[in-house]
């Protein structure tokens, strides 16, 4: 089983990679914003907890998102892998995302970092927030903020995996199929 992080900063396009991967191998995906906007969008508990951090493009707190991941591994033990999109987004979240994976015997092979510049990013979300109607992709404000605290927060996890030599920089410029090409060379050395 192969457990792949695809890591960046948000608009970097980790969720349009992410369906290609499990298209082409079978993988299975688990989006951490997808799963907290579906709560919110059910009404649910842990979405109306999850509101507001969302609303003002923050992080969710690292418990209920470590247990929303292990939720989600108990579900899926057996297929081809695993495709994690905006987890970890800290460096406790990778530690106890370690641990878990190593009890489980399915280390996280690599993490593949989509470095974009942040105009770019921006540019990219400002039209996702068109396109899907997300309130939270239509405030250049609130935008700036995700990306300030992805620097500030986030992109130091690149580091811890850096340090375990699993960190694969990405170009993630182009046309969303030549990014998908460069993933996917790297991904077949894991297959």
């Amino acid at each position: 089983m192969v457990n792949i992080v695809l890591f960046g900063a948000p608009g970097a396009g980790k969720g349009t990679q992410a369906e290609r991967l499990v298209d082409k191998y079978g993988f299975s995906h688990i989006s951490t914003g997808a799963v907290i906007r579906e709560e919110i969008a059910g009404g649910t508990p842990l979405g109306r907890s999850m509101e507001e951090y969302i609303a003002r493009g923050e992080l969710a707190p690292d418990a209920l998102v470590i247990g929303m991941v292990a939720e989600y591994m108990e579900k899926h033990r057996d297929g081809a892998g695993n495709i994690f999109d905006g987890f970890p987004r800290t460096v406790a979240q990778a530690e106890h995302f370690d641990v878990m994976m190593s009890n489980q015997g399915t280390p996280v092979d690599c993490m593949l970092s989509l470095e974009v510049p942040e105009e770019l990013l921006i540019e990219r979300i400002l039209r996702r927030g068109k396109e899907s109607g997300r309130a939270d992709d239509s405030n250049v404000g609130v935008i700036r903020n995700r990306i300030e605290i992805y620097n500030r927060v986030t992109a130091v996890v690149g580091g811890y995996y850096k340090a375990q030599d699993k960190l694969i920089p990405v170009d993630g410029t182009g046309t969303v199929e030549e990014i998908f090409e460069r993933i996917c060379a790297i991904v077949d050395r894991y297959i």
